[in-house]
């Protein structure tokens, strides 16, 4: 079953979908105005209780397809997890945690808990023991809980498989074939996958019963008139970012997006509130005010239009010059719709993009969606803000002293000159501060330091370009040279590559011998790390171990986990490599780290010394082995290290015995002389 994405969304409404009453407000309450097309498709064929495969690109309103269905499944009276959602990151895992949690805001009792690598065990297995309805997560750590019995999957009555091409290319398909496995069979399954490889599609043939198939297609690319511009803004300094570029840019009508409908007349009042014209446009608003709306920002009666994105569906007013994405779309062709509302008609537009660390993953998708790259923006300072208002008092200063008869004003400045002993600079600085408001400079928006801001744009840049940043190859590997570089062993020593800035390089005891591929490595490392894929450096696979650059700073017991956790049935015995030493090999770790030889004590590296300053003598035992005594540690370094871990405790023990042998002779000479002496005088 094939969907065109925009008619279908037109068409029908949440109501329609056949979503029970308390869902319905729930969403109304949210601000959902209209379902997207795959939302439109697939929720009513999941309460219909139909095996579903949903073939779309990410990003597009899934997580709401599946949702919302799988909560009117729900008995909240049992305490066994009824819901599994299996996704590929840990990142992810927590997003539809929160989205399932919104949902069901107002199901008593609901519970959800996110499943991944990297959170404590005995968390994880508290909550389960109190009972969970939902639950979220990597398959990795889900195997762990159901091998360990502390998840009970008898009572399940859907699964989910989300983003399940991901999965397939971060080496998690053998763990997914596992976990269907050990579900019941009576259950209800839905796999979403933006692409459908072959391996995906014999799961579903395999697990899934009399399937329906969903495909939303997409709608190409954006008109080459409009420039797209991002910025990275936080939370609360959203507000204030917004109105820098709408006091900088040189915008005529503007329509800022929003996600609801309250967010709308929010943001219009605070944009009123900074001086400038602006409305609300939202569903909830009867049409005719809609239009008159309209009307306002068509005639230049209004500048700023907050709308939501039904709201403004089919907009087009040929002076808006600027769109701007306060909240980042649900899905990339909301996006793609937003931004349409500008250069229209061979005009040339802008279009601006607010992203929120947690949602660089989105712009990735975006950016794939449109076929090209997006430009980080230069957020104007507070001197660029000075110098607009200052260069808009110009000219309407000059407007002014052009268009309108002044005699009656001039009079009046004459008379407060005469009356006051101020200078005529003076007066005109005082009106132009009373002529825009005696509005102040806008408060400082924070931002990174130049470190923290590359290091961002780093990993964005990484998400951008997918697998082939994260595991580059060579140029003559690609275009099939056979030069001496290439056929060299590639456990041999080679030249040490540049680190990127904040990144640390991991030897991992696991090769392409053993099976190792980038995509196994990521999984495994995401799965119990809690990594994002995004934040993988270089990876290299040599044929008996392989090297990966991570961020920075990684913690003692995530570092102890990664150690333990297998790939290809190895463990990967993860070490640091000492980069900063250009005259170690391309490979070598840190002797500490990936040898773990422990370091010869103070007794071994220097010999011990009796009463006497001398080296006590070798002595044989009544075994006929050779022992050392507190001098024995004048050995060769080859005797050393095979003495076993105790044998330090024994030699200083000995060391003991021995001394307290050589001091009690000189006891007893002294005893003897001392003797001797007294007879002598006696």
């Amino acid at each position: 079953m094939d969907a065109e994405a925009t008619p279908v969304s037109e068409q029908l409404t949440f109501e329609q979908t056949g979503l029970p009453q308390n869902l319905l407000s729930r969403l109304r309450d949210i601000g959902y105005e209209a379902p997207s097309p795959i939302q439109a498709q697939t929720i009513p064929l999941l309460l219909e209780g139909r095996d579903l495969v949903g073939q779309a690109q990410t990003g597009t309103g899934k997580t709401a397809a599946f949702a919302l269905p799988a909560l009117t499944r729900l008995d909240l009276k049992g305490k066994t997890p009824q819901i599994l959602v299996l996704t590929p990151t840990r990142e992810l895992s927590i997003q539809v945690a929160e989205a399932f949690q919104t949902y069901a805001k107002d199901l008593k009792g609901f519970s959800v808990l996110p499943v991944y690598g990297g959170q404590d065990y005995r968390t994880q297995i508290s909550a389960l023991k109190r009972g969970v309805h939902v639950i979220v997560g990597t398959p990795g750590r889900l195997m762990d809980h159901m091998r360990r019995g502390t998840l009970n999957l008898d009572n399940l009555s859907m699964l989910v498989l989300d983003e399940a091409d991901e999965m397939l290319r971060m080496g998690f398909i053998d763990d997914v074939q596992w976990i269907l496995e050990q579900t019941p069979s009576q259950r209800q399954i839905a796999l979403f996958s933006a692409t459908m490889p072959p391996p995906i599609r014999r799961i579903a043939k395999k697990h899934l019963n009399d399937s329906v198939t969903v495909e939303i297609k997409g709608r190409g690319n954006v008109a080459s008139t409009i420039q797209q511009r991002y910025w990275p803004v936080q939370g609360v300094h959203k507000l204030d970012a917004l109105t820098r570029i709408l006091e900088v840019e040189d915008a005529d009508g503007v329509i800022v997006f929003v996600r609801t409908k309250t967010a709308t007349a929010e943001l219009a009042d605070k944009l009123a509130a900074r001086g400038m014209r602006s409305a609300a446009l939202n569903g909830e608003m009867a049409q005719s005010l809609r239009e008159k709306t309209v009307d306002r920002l068509r005639k230049g009666r209004l500048d700023i239009l907050v709308a939501t994105d039904v709201a403004a569906r089919g907009l087009d007013v040929e002076r808006i010059s600027h769109v701007i994405n306060y909240d980042i779309p649900y899905d990339t062709e909301s996006y793609i719709h937003r931004i349409g509302r500008t250069g229209r008609a061979g005009r040339t537009g802008q279009a601006v993009l607010f992203v929120a660390p947690r949602e660089r993953r989105m712009l990735a998708l975006i950016e794939r969606a449109i076929g090209g790259s997006i430009e980080k923006m230069r957020l104007p300072s507070v001197e660029d803000i000075n110098e607009r208002r200052a260069q808009r008092l110009a000219a309407k200063i000059s407007e002014t002293l052009e268009k309108v008869d002044l005699k009656r004003h001039k009079a009046m400045v004459d008379q407060f000159l005469g009356e006051n002993e101020v200078r005529g600079v003076d007066v005109a600085a005082a009106l132009a501060y009373l002529l825009q408001d005696a509005k102040k400079p806008e408060v400082a928006v924070e931002q990174d330091s130049p470190k923290k801001q590359a290091r961002a744009e780093g990993r964005s840049r990484k998400a951008r370009d997918g697998d082939q940043q994260r595991t580059p190859r060579r140029d003559n590997r690609e275009k099939g040279h056979d030069n001496e570089r290439g056929r060299r062993d590639s456990n041999k020593p080679a030249p040490m590559p540049e680190l990127e800035p904040e990144m640390e390089r991991f030897r991992l005891e696991v090769g392409r011998d053993h099976g190792a591929v980038p995509g196994k490595i990521v999984g495994a490392i995401c799965n119990e790390g809690g990594l994002d894929s995004q934040y993988f450096g270089r990876i290299s696979i040599h044929e008996e171990f392989s090297l990966v650059d991570l961020p920075e700073g990684m913690p003692k017991s995530i570092f102890k986990d990664l150690k333990r956790t297998r790939v290809c049935g190895r463990p990967l015995r993860m070490s640091r490599v000492d980069v900063r030493d250009r005259s170690k090999p391309f490979g070598e770790p840190d002797v500490q780290s990936a040898k773990q030889k422990p370091s010869k004590s103070k007794s071994e590296k220097r010999p011990h010394k009796n009463s006497t300053g001398d080296a006590p003598p070798k002595r044989i035992s009544k075994s006929g082995d050779k022992r050392k005594s507190s001098g024995g540690a004048q050995s060769t370094a080859a005797g050393a290290s095979k003495r076993k871990a105790g044998g330090k405790k024994a030699v200083d023990k000995k060391a003991k015995r021995n001394k307290a042998k050589s001091a009690k002779p000189k006891k007893r000479v002294a005893k003897s002389q001392d003797s001797k002496r007294l007879a002598e005088v006696s």
